[in-house]
C-alpha cells in the first residue's frame, strides 16, 4: 500500500552546500511549440547496412521495471527491449534509425514512454509496450528532452525539455497525454539546468536535480543537487547539499525510499534515503561513473527502478542489470541476451589522392575588387598582389616585392591600386601602377599594421585602418592567431611618396571603410550590425540602416552581419550574413536607424535579394553600382543587380518564394598556377630500425631509399639497389617511423594580414608532425597558407583543413540547402573534409551527410559533450568524431557500434570531456617552460601564457583520460579507427601529450603509433600516400634517437624529421638534405631583457 510522501524539516546542510535555496513561486507557463505533429517529416536517411549484435552487456542502458513486477524495458544502441525481470532473451521492440532512449512504463503497464529523433527533432513519445502504435507527445523542431516519466494517475508526462545547441537550458515541463503543448514548471531563473524527474507516489511531488549552467569544464564538486517541486504551490525546493553532488533521485513505489546518485573520492554510488525521517546509507559503490561533468543528456545516470515491492532497485552499471536490495543485501545480476541487426546508413568514406604534378592551382584569390570601368579584376593570390582580366584571363603579379600583399583598392580612375603589406616586422600601405610598370610607392612615414584601404571617390585621399605593428607581431593565440586590431582610422594623401597620416577617429568597432558616390562622408560597418558614417574630422557619426539576419530555429536573435556596404550610388546596401550576400534597400528615415531582416525577403520592411545559395567571401560593389562581386575559392562571382532583382520579382509573383530569385551569378574561374615544393636528389637513410606501420613489421636493420619527395625503396640493410650518386645518411642506431599525423590541429595563423613566421608550423613540424587537418578554422585564410606550404615558401607540416565549420546559423532547411552549402567545399575550397559542428537536429544532420556523400566529402563532427548525438552520428554513417566520448567505461557496445561503422575517434584527450583536461596532468607534471627546443619555436610570452599562474591541480585519480584511453584501447584492438589530435593546446609538444595520453590505457605501443600514422592518414582520406614506411609513399619520416616500442614517451626523442623528402634538424629546422640552409631568425630570440641596467636578481 503507499501512501503520501511526507518531506521532513530536518534536512541536513552543509557548510559547503551550493546556493539553490528556495525557488521563486513559479506558475506553470503554455508552451509555444514548434510545428505540430502532423506536419513532422521521417527521418530521410535511408539504411543500407545492418550490424549484427549478440551480446550480453550495454553501456549507459536504462531501464524500468513493469507494475506487476514481471519485465523490464531498456534501451541498447538506440533500440528498445524488453525481458522477463529474472532474465533472458530480449525482444526487440522498435528499431530503425531513429535514436530511442530513457523507456519508463505507464502505471497501468500497458504503454511507455521514451525519447526518440524518429521525428528529427529530438521529443518525447509514447507507445504501446511492444513498440505499436507509436504517438508523438512533444513537437518542437530543436527540443532536448530528457528523462520522461509518468504522473502516477497515468494522465501526465514529466519530462526535460530544452534547445539541443545548449542556448535553452532543460527545464521541467508537464504534458497530458491526451495532447497540448504543455505546461512549463520550472522557468526562471534562466540559467539553471533541471533533469531527471520523479514523480512520488500521491503524485504531488516531483523530484529531479538541478545545476547551474549546462555545464563546466575543468569542473569542481559539486555541480548538481537535489530538488523537489510542489504540484501544489508551485514552489521548489532545494533538498541536497552533498560534495559530490547528487543526481537522478528515484521514489520507491511506497513513498518510503529516495535513491540518488553522488560521487565519494573520485567515483559514483547510489545513496538511499528514508524519506520518513532522512536517513541516510549507501546502497551501491561503485557503480556507473555519472556523466555530470558534460551535458548529460542521456542523463546524468542511466534510469533505475524499484521493483513495485520497494524492496530491490533494478540498476545497470558494469555493463549488466543488477537487482540489489534495499535492506543491503547482496546485488544479484539479472542476465540479459539481445540479438539483433542493428541498422546503420551508408559508409561514407574517400580516398584523396597527392598529386606530384610540378606545378598545382591556387585554390584562393582573396579580397578580389573590379576596376571601376569593370574590365580588370585585382586581387591577392599567395599573398601577392595580381591583376587579372575581367573574364579570369592573364593573371599577372604586379609587384615583385618579398613581402606579403593585401587588400587591394583601385584608384577612381584605374591607374593605380593601393593596398597593405607586412614584411614580418612591420607593415605599411603602398600603391603600384595597375599594369605592372614602375616600382611601388610608399604612403605612409609609421610603421604599423594596416588594413583595409578605400581611395576617395575624388583621388585625393585613401582611408585606412592602423593598429600597432608590435602588438601585430607579438599577438599570438586563439582562432586567428593574433589577427590585426587596428585601433585608429587614419588617412594619408595620395603622393609620390610617405606623409604622415591624419587622425580620423578612434576604431571603436568599425571597420570596412568606403564611400559612396561623393568624397564627403565614410561609411563603415560598425559592429555588431549597423552601417555608420562619419566626416573626415571623426564627427557626426550617422546611422543608416540596421541588419539582421535568419533567426535561427531555437534562437531569439536574428544572425548578425560580417559586412555591410553602400552602394556607389547611395541606394542599395549590401551585406553579407553567415557566408550569404544580401542587397536591400536605402530609405530616408528620420530618427533612429531602421532594422532590415534580409534572412526572410519576403517579410523583410524593406526589398531584399539573395544573391547567393552555395555562398561568399570578399563582397564588394562595381564601381557603378550595378553590380556585386565577391569569390569563392579561385572564382570570381558577378552579379548584374538589375537581372536579379527583376529574376527575384517574377519568381515571387510566380511563385511566392520569399526573395529567392533563381538569379544565377556569373563565375569566371582565376588559374593561378604555382610551382610545387618538390626536391631534387636521392638518399639512402641506412642502418635504422624501420617501424614501417605495414602491418606488425618492423625491421631492425633496414635501409630507406628517397627519390625527390617519395619513398622509392624500404628493406632490410643492404637489400635495396641504390644509384651511385645517392647521398648515404647514417641512421645506425636511430628508429625511423612514419611522420606523425595529428588530425585535430588549431594552428590558428593570423587572418587578414598574412605572416611568413608562422610559428605553430614550425612547432609542429620541429616535434615530427608532418601532416595536419584542423576541423574548423573558422576562416578561410588556411587556403592560402596551405597554398604557401605547398609551394615551399613556408616551412611546415602538411596542412589540411574542413574550412570554416557547417554550423546551425547556416539554417539548412533541406537536402538542397545542403547540397548548396556544401558544394562550397567541394568545388570551390576543395577541402576534402568538412566539419559538421551541431548543424541541425537528426533530420539536418542527416541532410548534411546524404549531401556530402553525393559530392563527395568526408565530414567529421564536433563532439558536443553530447552522447546521445554522438551515437546517432555514428548511426548516420559519420566518418569522424572530434572529442571524447563524456562518458565511461563504455562496453562491448559501443565497441562494435564504432568498429563496424567505420568511424574515426579522435579524442582530443589534452580537453577531456566528462573530467579535468588532460593537459593540466602534464602541465602539473612536465616543465614545459624550460624546454629549449619549446622555446625555439614558441614565443616566450605564449609559453609563459601556458606555463606559468595555471589555475587548477587535480589529484591523479580524478583525471579521466586514461578512463577514455581504455575505449580507444578496445576499439583499435576490435579493428576500428582512432587518431591523434592535439587540438592546438601546446604546439608540437602538445602532440606527444595527446599520444601518450591515448596510449594511457594500457595500449600497445605499436597500437599507438599506428593511431599517430596510418590510421590518422586514413582517416582523412590520405591512407594511399601517407602514414607508413612503404615504397611509392610521400617521404615524410620522423628519426627518432630511442625506440618508442621500449617507451612511447620516446616519440619525442626526435633527431630528425622528413617532410616531402626535405631532411631537418630535429632542434633547430636548419634543412639537412638535399640543401643545406639555417631557419630564418624568429623576431623572438632576441627580445629577452638580457644585458640590460637593474637589479641583478636577489
Amino acid at each position: 500500500m503507499t501512501r503520501p510522501t511526507r518531506l521532513p524539516a530536518h534536512w541536513p546542510v552543509f557548510l559547503f552546500a551550493v546556493v539553490l535555496g528556495l525557488m521563486a513561486t513559479t506558475p506553470p507557463v503554455l508552451a509555444q511549440e514548434e510545428g505540430d505533429e502532423e506536419d513532422e517529416p521521417d527521418l530521410p536517411l535511408v539504411a543500407d547496412r545492418t550490424v549484427t549484435i549478440d551480446m550480453t552487456e550495454g553501456s549507459w542502458i536504462s531501464l524500468d521495471v513493469s507494475p506487476d513486477g514481471e519485465t523490464l524495458v531498456f534501451d541498447h544502441l538506440g533500440d528498445l527491449f524488453t525481458v522477463p525481470v529474472d532474465g533472458g532473451d530480449a525482444t526487440r521492440i522498435t528499431s530503425g534509425l531513429a535514436f530511442d532512449a530513457q523507456p519508463r512504463f505507464s502505471p497501468d503497464g500497458s504503454r511507455i514512454v521514451f525519447t526518440s529523433d524518429r521525428s528529427g527533432g529530438q521529443n518525447v513519445w509514447i507507445a504501446d509496450v511492444d513498440g505499436a502504435n507509436p504517438k508523438q507527445v512533444t513537437t518542437g523542431d530543436t527540443n532536448r528532452t530528457e528523462s520522461p516519466d509518468w504522473s502516477p494517475d497515468g494522465s501526465y508526462i514529466v519530462a526535460a525539455k530544452g534547445d539541443f545547441r545548449g542556448s535553452g537550458l532543460p527545464k521541467l515541463w508537464l504534458y497530458h497525454v491526451d495532447g497540448g503543448s504543455g505546461l512549463e514548471l520550472i522557468s526562471e531563473p534562466e540559467d539553471l539546468k533541471t533533469t531527471g524527474p520523479a514523480f512520488t507516489p500521491d503524485g504531488r511531488w516531483i523530484w529531479y536535480a538541478q545545476r547551474t549552467r549546462d555545464w563546466v569544464y575543468n569542473a569542481q564538486m559539486p555541480q548538481y543537487q537535489l530538488a523537489a517541486y510542489d504540484r501544489e504551490s508551485g514552489e521548489s525546493y532545494s533538498r541536497t547539499s552533498r560534495y559530490g553532488s547528487a543526481v537522478r533521485p528515484t521514489v520507491s513505489p511506497d513513498g518510503r525510499w529516495l535513491v540518488y546518485g553522488t560521487r565519494h573520492e573520485d567515483e559514483t554510488g547510489l545513496r538511499i534515503q528514508d524519506l520518513s525521517d532522512g536517513s541516510e546509507r549507501w546502497l551501491a559503490y561503485p557503480v556507473q561513473h555519472d556523466d555530470q561533468e558534460s551535458r548529460a543528456t542521456l542523463d546524468v545516470l542511466p534510469g533505475m527502478s524499484f521493483t513495485p515491492d520497494s524492496r530491490f532497485l533494478v540498476a545497470s552499471y558494469g555493463g549488466k542489470i543488477w537487482k540489489i536490495p534495499t535492506d543491503g543485501g547482496t546485488a544479484e545480476e539479472i542476465p540479459f541476451r539481445v540479438q539483433y541487426e542493428l541498422d546503420m546508413a551508408p559508409r561514407v568514406e574517400f580516398q584523396y589522392p597527392i598529386e606530384d604534378t610540378p606545378t598545382f592551382s591556387v585554390r584562393q584569390i582573396r579580397d578580389p575588387v573590379a576596376s571601376p570601368d569593370g574590365s580588370r579584376i585585382a586581387f591577392t593570390a599567395l599573398d601577392r598582389l595580381w591583376v587579372a582580366r575581367a573574364d579570369g584571363s592573364d593573371p599577372e603579379r604586379v609587384t615583385d616585392a618579398q613581402s606579403s600583399e593585401h587588400q587591394p583598392t583601385w584608384s577612381p580612375d584605374g591607374q593605380w591600386l593601393a593596398y597593405v603589406s607586412w614584411d614580418g616586422t612591420t607593415g605599411h600601405l603602398y600603391k603600384t601602377r595597375s599594369d605592372g610598370s614602375g616600382n611601388p610607392v610608399r604612403l605612409t612615414e609609421e610603421q604599423g599594421v594596416y588594413v583595409s584601404p578605400a581611395w576617395s571617390p575624388n583621388g585625393d585621399r585613401i582611408v585606412v585602418l592602423r593598429g600597432h605593428a608590435r602588438a601585430f607581431r607579438e599577438s599570438a593565440g586563439g582562432f586567428g592567431g593574433g589577427s590585426p586590431s587596428p585601433t585608429e582610422i587614419v588617412w594619408v594623401p595620395n603622393g609620390q611618396g610617405p606623409s604622415a597620416a591624419t587622425l580620423v577617429a578612434p576604431v571603436d568597432g568599425r571597420r570596412g571603410p568606403h564611400f559612396s558616390a561623393s568624397s564627403e562622408r565614410i561609411y563603415f560597418f560598425k559592429r555588431p550590425d549597423v552601417l555608420v558614417s562619419l566626416r573626415w574630422d571623426g564627427t557626426d557619426e550617422r546611422e543608416h540602416v540596421k541588419v539582421r539576419g535568419e533567426t535561427p530555429a531555437g534562437s531569439d536573435n536574428g544572425l548578425t552581419p560580417s559586412d555591410l556596404r553602400m552602394a556607389p550610388r547611395g541606394d542599395r546596401i549590401l551585406a553579407a550574413v553567415q557566408g550569404q550576400v544580401y542587397v536591400t534597400r536605402v530609405a530616408p528615415f528620420g530618427g533612429e536607424a531602421p532594422t532590415v531582416n534580409v534572412g526572410n525577403p519576403g517579410r523583410a520592411s524593406l526589398p531584399v535579394v539573395r544573391l547567393t545559395d552555395v555562398g561568399g567571401e570578399f563582397p564588394t560593389w562595381s564601381g557603378d553600382g550595378a553590380s556585386v562581386h565577391w569569390s569563392l575559392g579561385p572564382v570570381f562571382f558577378t552579379a548584374d543587380l538589375a537581372a536579379a532583382e527583376a529574376a527575384a520579382r517574377d519568381d515571387d509573383e510566380e511563385e511566392g518564394d520569399e526573395g529567392d530569385s533563381g538569379y544565377e551569378p556569373v563565375e569566371v574561374r582565376i588559374e593561378i598556377s604555382a610551382s610545387r615544393d618538390i626536391p631534387e636528389g636521392t638518399a639512402l637513410l641506412q642502418g635504422a630500425r624501420i617501424i614501417t606501420m605495414n602491418g606488425d613489421e618492423v625491421i631492425e636493420q633496414g635501409d630507406i631509399l628517397v627519390r625527390n619527395n617519395r619513398i622509392a625503396a624500404v628493406g632490410p640493410s643492404g637489400s635495396l639497389d641504390v644509384p651511385g650518386s645517392a647521398r648515404v645518411i647514417d641512421a645506425s642506431g636511430k628508429t625511423i617511423v612514419p611522420g606523425f599525423v595529428d588530425t585535430h590541429a588549431h594552428m590558428r595563423p593570423a587572418g587578414v594580414v598574412h605572416r611568413s613566421d608562422v610559428w605553430p608550423y614550425l612547432a609542429n613540424l620541429a616535434y615530427g608532425v608532418t601532416t595536419t587537418r584542423d576541423p574548423q578554422t573558422g576562416t578561410t585564410d588556411v587556403l592560402s597558407y596551405a597554398d604557401r606550404v605547398r609551394n615551399g615558401e613556408l616551412v611546415g607540416p602538411r596542412v589540411y583543413s574542413t574550412g570554416p565549420g557547417v554550423f546551425w546559423q547556416h539554417g539548412i532547411g533541406s537536402l538542397e540547402e545542403a547540397r548548396d552549402i556544401l558544394s562550397k567545399y567541394s568545388e570551390y575550397f576543395d577541402t576534402k573534409t568538412i566539419k559538421m559542428y551541431v548543424a541541425g537536429n537528426r533530420q539536418v544532420r542527416q541532410w548534411i551527410i546524404m549531401a556530402a556523400r553525393e559530392l563527395e566529402l568526408m565530414p567529421t563532427t564536433e563532439g558536443s559533450l553530447n552522447i546521445r548525438q554522438n551515437l546517432a552520428e555514428t548511426l548516420d554513417g559519420y566518418p569522424g568524431l572530434e572529442h571524447s566520448i563524456p562518458i565511461y567505461p563504455v562496453y562491448g557496445d559501443y565497441v562494435k557500434l564504432f568498429v563496424e561503422s567505420g568511424r574515426t575517434y579522435t579524442p582530443t584527450l589534452l580537453v577531456s570531456y566528462g573530467g579535468p583536461w588532460a593537459e593540466n596532468y602534464f602541465y602539473s607534471r612536465e616543465n614545459p617552460h624550460d624546454d629549449a627546443k619549446l622555446r625555439r619555436f614558441v614565443p616566450h610570452s605564449v609559453v609563459d601564457a601556458s606555463t606559468r599562474r595555471r589555475g587548477q591541480w587535480f589529484r591523479q585519480e580524478e583525471h579521466v583520460f586514461d578512463d577514455h584511453a581504455r575505449f580507444v584501447k578496445d576499439l583499435v584492438e576490435a579493428g576500428g579507427r582512432a587518431g591523434v589530435g592535439s587540438h592546438g593546446q601546446l604546439q608540437g609538444l602538445g602532440y606527444h601529450w595527446e599520444l601518450w595520453a591515448v596510449q594511457s590505457g594500457g595500449m600497445a605501443e605499436h597500437d599507438a603509433l599506428r593511431v599517430a600514422t596510418i590510421l590518422g592518414a586514413e582517416a582523412i582520406g590520405l591512407g594511399g600516400d601517407l602514414g607508413s614506411v612503404s615504397a611509392g609513399k610521400l617521404a615524410d619520416l620522423v628519426v627518432l634517437d630511442a625506440n618508442p616500442l621500449d617507451d612511447i614517451r620516446n616519440t619525442n626523442r626526435i633527431d630528425a624529421v622528413m617532410m616531402n623528402g626535405r631532411l631537418y634538424d630535429a632542434d633547430t629546422l636548419a634543412e639537412r638534405y638535399p640543401r643545406e640552409r639555417e631557419l630564418p631568425a624568429l623576431w623572438w630570440w632576441t627580445d629577452d631583457p638580457e644585458g640590460l641596467p637593474g637589479t641583478g636578481g636577489w
